[in-house]
């Protein structure tokens, strides 16, 4: 039963949108998922709310530092947990990575958020310490055939974690997806950002099973 988290102590780079996704696309692989919700600000049990109806997994809001403690309780009857994670670099994201098989840090094609990954990497470490999990970048709204889309991935090396192959562009389907509580992978099924969906999952599966270039 993998855990995988998303965290990244930046606001804005599409954190939620990326845990949503990232979960409907292991349930639509008939998993069964738990997607937890460990931020203040609720954003993934407001995705839930703006549904209307029942999602295809359960969103439970758990913005704790007690995450670790608890995850072998909440996970006992489901495939995957995915974790949305706090905006910062707090004592609920360290319980997160504690909690974790697998941390996926989403970075926006941005120098700032380059600067930025430093302190998450950084408590990353202090958890590898005292467990084996591994870490990978996500080039998330990364903007199409621009330099600075391929730059950030150049800058990102600097770090003692692999980047993914797999990269999520910027596209407006996310937003109008999120608006009404899917994601992509619903509202345009065999679109291209759905399409990149299911490559970033198949990459993270395959980093766990102990391949791919993000492992690190």
């Amino acid at each position: 039963m993998p855990v995988l988290s998303v965290l990244n102590q930046k606001g804005g780079v599409g954190k939620t949108t990326l845990a949503t996704s990232i979960a409907t696309c292991l349930s639509q692989q008939k998993q069964r998922v738990l997607l937890i919700d460990a931020d203040n600000q609720g954003s993934s049990l407001d995705w839930k709310a703006a549904r209307g109806d029942a999602p295809s997994f359960p969103v439970v809001g758990i913005p704790k530092d007690t995450i670790h403690r608890e995850i072998s309780t909440l996970a006992r009857d489901y495939d995957w947990v995915v974790i949305d994670g706090p905006p910062r670099v707090s004592a609920v994201a360290k319980s997160a990575i504690a909690s974790s098989d697998i941390v996926v840090i989403p970075v926006q094609p941005s120098p700032y958020d380059v600067w930025a990954a430093r302190d998450i990497v950084d408590l990353i470490a202090d958890v590898r310490v005292v467990k084996d999990l591994k870490a990978v970048f996500a080039v998330n709204r990364k903007i199409v055939g621009t330099a600075i889309g391929r730059d950030v991935e150049k800058a990102l090396a600097d770090y003692p974690i692999g980047v993914l192959r797999a990269a999520i562009c910027q596209r407006v389907g996310f937003a109008e997806s999120a608006a009404v509580g899917k994601t992509v992978l619903e509202t345009d099924t065999d679109g291209v950002a759905a399409k990149e969906v299911r490559g970033l999952v198949a990459e993270i599966i395959e980093v766990l099973n102990g391949g791919g270039e993000g492992a690190s």
